[in-house]
């Protein structure tokens, strides 16, 4: 139930150096002194961004001029430039990014114009020209693996390997769309029943091992394997399972000698962000792991989560795990001694949890000395920071880099150019010869080249932390202003304030610029996204604080977020309305079942009935809120269909009709009984949707209907843009 919205503009960035390696990292942009400096840079930017230009800035600055008198109008009914279709504009995605054996930029894109088609982009040979298109229209590269897919691609000097979403094959194709078509790799079954994802290539034996989920016995229950697959042969064959018999596997990594072979595996009841175990495999003469050896997650009295497994270049094996501080940090395995020990502690987390595969949060700087200088990021109390790792010395260098957010990173090993990661902005970074310092910053993609021109109505996050209803602890979460250089609020007016609920519920929120939260405040919102106990990026102890209690925690810090704000005197306490997608669907709805802090809600494929979610849901989740629920009571009072009597206020609900994670009839019955109760309620369907919606169209409709639903209302405001709102039972 991870994904809650597709539509967040991120930033990810080029990381190079002088010397012979370079590292792509991805960073959300928030900060005014990111905006200063990309407005300065323009003159360097690259081609796909290459209308963010000066010209552009200044022509903004001439309409809306620094000392203008601002307009006085009531909260909410403000006209912004920053429309729905911008907002769906600017959702089109990176699922991951690699560089060829020339050093240029593979990344993969996905396109809402073209209903969510994923589609692998060359950089071009000059500077200037457009980039090229690698596959074909025929295709689209995506895998459904675990339902949220990754890890969809690896590229391997001039060739790519990818996941063909229609009917989730394995493809070889020359990187050179001029070459010859993509050629399958594995079996056709007749369908989409056989998925791949987070694969390497195996040079030792000519091979590509990867991660396969096999739904032709039971697509409920697949069977998950870590499997090896003939690259060379003209004959297709049946892939060779190298490592199975437990629930779930992902980040196989091979040693550069192909000798041996990392990975993660954990089996229900578990999460693999609650307990997995981290395995190395020696691997035979013909190819099979004859030999294992538990490296991390058996030691009873450490309650772990190993991920992300790499090894150095001199073969060491380096991981990332919570143990006994209960912050996700890096750590390394002496193999003569069957010993980890921590490269660095720090109260912070170097990994996220693993909702999709391929997450790439460090990568090995190659450097002339006998050592590991390790590029990594980390979140720390709602902030991202880069920095250079010193194994030997066991030393933290940050960097200095005017980014609030990181993600993913990515190394080359080939040449000084540049490369990239996910998601909606590259950007190239450039390090000093020390590797100590960035020193230049460059854009090399974004997917909404306009963006910067909005800059005067972007509202900054702040950083809040509250009191919850529990003595003692407190929660945190991101508040944005109603910001317009046009526009201020009428006099004694407060402005309606909208509280999103971030899915997961294991997932994190992060204050970055996402143009469908300033589409609310340009219009005259205050919006807050909140980060609830069970949110990571705080460490083990506050994840743990939803176990058994979902649907009390999160709903309680919610509401206490929403009173804390009103009570600052920022938000006006009769307008509250509250929104999520996924388990944040179902945060709003329970908090509109069990509370009565909110006015209305607005659910995106949320969960109402947590029995017929445990039944039907698939198999990655398919234990999850057994932890996160508990006892059949529990179950009985935490589904809001079982109290719709306690519910008083109107409700839309948003729902994909090809959802997996969460059924079309979870939204079905909620609206049935809302509508038969009496309260003013409305369900918007889509057709072809997954969970979370991925056409343009579907993400417009989906921003503007959720306007003009809590405008009517609760807002008691006219919106600015011409909306034809759908039909809402019980009340037109």
């Amino acid at each position: 139930m991870a994904i809650s919205s597709i539509v967040s503009l991120t930033r990810s960035y080029v990381f190079t150096s002088p010397s012979t390696s370079y590292s792509i990292f991805h960073f959300n942009h928030i900060s005014r002194r990111l905006i200063a400096a990309a407005s300065a840079r323009t003159r360097r930017q690259h081609w796909s961004c290459k209308t963010m230009t000066s010209s552009s800035s200044s022509s903004l600055e001439k309409e809306v001029p620094a000392k203008q008198n601002k307009l006085t109008a009531p909260y909410g009914s403000w006209n912004s430039p920053i429309t729905a279709d911008v907002v769906s504009g600017a959702s089109k995605r990176l699922g991951g990014t690699a560089v060829d054996s020339l050093g240029r930029l593979i990344w993969l894109e996905s396109r809402p114009a073209e209903a969510g088609r994923g589609v692998l982009v060359k950089e071009p040979e000059k500077a200037g020209d457009e980039p090229v298109d690698i596959t074909p229209k025929e295709f689209g590269v995506r895998t459904v693996a675990q339902e949220y897919g990754g890890g969809a691609f690896r590229v391997y000097g001039d060739t790519v390997i990818f996941s063909n979403y229609t009917d989730q094959r394995l493809y070889k194709q020359s990187l050179n769309p001029q070459d010859s078509p993509p050629q399958p790799l594995t079996p056709d079954y007749g369908g989409p029943l056989v998925s791949y994802a987070d694969g390497v290539f195996d040079a030792r034996f000519n091979r590509y091992v990867t991660v396969q989920e096999d739904r032709r016995e039971n697509s409920l229950n697949p069977t998950t394997t870590i499997v090896a697959i003939e690259i060379g042969n003209k004959d297709i064959q049946e892939p060779e399972v190298l490592v199975g018999g437990n629930d779930f596997y992902a980040f196989p990594r091979l040693d550069s000698k192909g000798e041996k072979m990392a990975w993660i595996e954990w089996c229900h009841p578990h999460m693999p962000w609650d307990k997995s175990k981290l395995w190395v495999g020696y691997i035979s003469e013909n190819g099979e792991v004859y030999k294992r050896i538990c490296v991390a997650g058996t030691d009873s009295m450490l309650v772990e989560s190993p991920t992300e497994p790499k090894w150095s270049p001199s073969g060491e094996l380096f991981f990332i795990t919570d143990r006994k501080s209960g912050f996700w940090n890096i750590y390394k395995w002496i193999e003569s001694e069957n010993e980890v020990v921590a490269v660095y502690s720090l109260d912070a987390e170097f990994a996220r949890p693993l909702w999709v595969f391929g997450m790439n949060s460090y990568e090995f700087i190659q450097s002339n000395e006998q050592k590991n200088l390790i590029a990594c990021s980390y979140r720390q109390n709602g902030r991202s920071y880069l920095a250079i790792l010193d194994d030997v010395q066991s030393s933290l260098s940050l960097l200095e880099i005017p980014f609030t957010d990181i993600d993913n990173l990515v190394l080359s090993k080939s040449y000084p150019n540049y490369a990239a990661e996910p998601n909606k902005f590259v950007k190239k970074v450039t390090l000093d010869e020390h590797k100590s310092k960035a020193v230049e910053f460059e854009i090399i993609w974004c997917s909404s080249p306009d963006s910067l021109k909005y800059k005067s109505y972007f509202s900054l996050p702040e950083i809040i932390e509250f009191p919850t209803d529990v003595p003692g602890q407190n929660a945190y979460a991101y508040f944005y202003p109603p910001t317009n250089s046009m526009y201020q609020g009428s006099q004694g007016e407060k402005p309606p304030l909208l509280l999103k609920s971030h899915g997961g519920p294991t997932d994190e929120t992060r204050g970055m610029l996402n143009l469908s939260i300033q589409y609310w405040t340009s219009r005259g919102w205050a919006f807050v996204d909140v980060n609830y106990g069970g949110s990571t990026g705080y460490g083990r102890e506050y994840r743990d604080r939803l176990l058994g209690r979902w649907g009390i925690v999160d709903v309680n810090d919610c509401c206490s977020c929403a009173r804390f704000l009103v009570d600052s005197g920022k938000a006006d306490g009769e307008r509250l309305c509250i929104t999520g997608g996924s388990a944040g669907g179902y945060t709003t709805l329970a908090a509109l079942a069990f509370k009565e802090t909110f006015k209305a809600g607005a659910s995106l494929y949320g969960v109402a009935d947590l029995s017929m979610l445990r039944a039907e849901t698939h198999k990655f989740e398919s234990h999850y809120i057994d932890n996160l629920v508990g006892s059949e009571k529990d179950y009985f009072e935490r589904s809001p269909i079982n109290f719709v009597d306690n519910f008083s206020c109107p409700i839309i609900l948003f729902q994909g009709l090809d959802d997996k994670v969460v059924p079309p009839d979870q939204a079905r019955k909620i609206y049935r009984a809302l509508k038969e109760k009496g309260l003013p309620v409305a369900l918007v369907e889509y057709e072809g949707e997954q969970h979370g919606f991925r056409k343009a169209e579907n993400i417009k409709f989906t921003l503007e209907q959720q306007m003009v639903f809590f405008a009517r209302l609760v807002g008691h405001f006219d919106v600015a843009d011409k909306i034809t709102p759908i039909k809402i039972d019980n009340f037109d």
